[in-house]
Order: structure tokens, then C-alpha cells, then sequence
């Protein structure tokens, strides 16, 4: 506990200056790396994501974007790159660590992002539509797991 407390601004001072050297290592160290995490390859590397690639190649429309579209926040950078961050180290961890699902099922915190999504791109289409309701409840065939699939009430 002593070591600790004589130590523990040398420690911080540590992890601060790891912290640092790592985002300049991400932000200028390997060309186009942080553009290549973006890419919808590099999300589709892990096999657990494959369907969903596919899926998204097959959706019209939406085969232009990037998955970060869809599944990060856009309100500023910072937070964008945040939740980047916090999303690729869960992802990775849960992939390398095995407890990958086999079925990928959106988060209530994903879907809020996705939701926010579409209204911010489809601004001008939805101002005059109930935005609480999810879109994908009417355009079904957007969701990963039922691209290519024609669902009618």
C-alpha cells in the first residue's frame, strides 16, 4: 500500500503518457489506419460479421455507406471517436476472447444510435413522422438479419 501511494502519480503519470503515445500511434503511426477500421472489410474480417456484410451488400440504397454510418454516433468527433474506441475494444475482445454469439443482436444502446442515424441522414423524408417509433419496424428488410427477405403486413 505504501509502494502505492509513493509510486501512484509515477504510475498515472505512465499510463497517461501510454495513452497518448498510443493515439498518436493510431492518429499518424501505420498509413490510412484509421481509415481502413472504418472500411466495411475491415468490420466484416471477423467471421461472426460475414452475414452481415452480406447482408449489407445487398440492401440497395445503403451499399454507399460505411457500417460507421449506421453504429456510431455522429453529434461531434469527439464523441464519434469515443464510442469508436469503446465499441472496436469491446468487439475485439468478445471476438478474440470467444463469446462471440452466433447471432449478433443489436443493443437498446445501438439501436438509439442507429435510430438517431437515419433520422440525421433522412432528415427532410421524416420531419413530419412519429421519430419515436425505430424505422426498421416498417423498412424490415434494412436490418442485417432480414436483407433480401420481403416481409408485408
Amino acid at each position: 500500500m505504501a509502494a502505492w501511494k509513493n509510486n501512484r502519480w509515477k504510475i498515472l503519470a505512465g499510463i497517461f503518457v501510454l495513452a497518448v503515445a498510443g493515439g498518436l500511434f493510431v492518429s499518424f503511426g501505420p498509413p490510412q489506419l484509421l481509415a481502413k477500421t472504418e472500411t466495411p472489410l475491415f468490420c466484416s474480417s471477423c467471421h461472426v460479421m460475414q452475414s452481415q456484410y452480406e447482408a449489407w451488400i445487398h440492401v440497395g440504397a445503403h451499399r454507399t455507406i460505411k457500417c460507421v454510418d449506421c453504429h456510431l454516433p455522429h453529434k461531434n468527433m469527439g464523441v464519434y471517436y469515443v464510442w469508436k474506441s469503446i465499441d472496436g475494444m469491446k468487439d475485439m475482445i468478445v471476438f478474440y476472447s470467444g463469446q462471440a454469439p452466433e447471432i449478433i443482436e443489436i443493443s437498446n444502446r445501438q439501436q438509439r444510435v442507429v435510430q438517431s442515424n437515419c433520422i440525421r441522414c433522412h432528415e427532410a423524408r421524416v420531419e413530419m413522422i412519429d421519430q419515436e417509433r425505430n424505422c426498421w419496424e416498417c423498412h424490415r428488410w434494412l436490418q442485417h438479419n432480414l436483407a433480401g427477405v420481403r416481409i408485408t403486413n
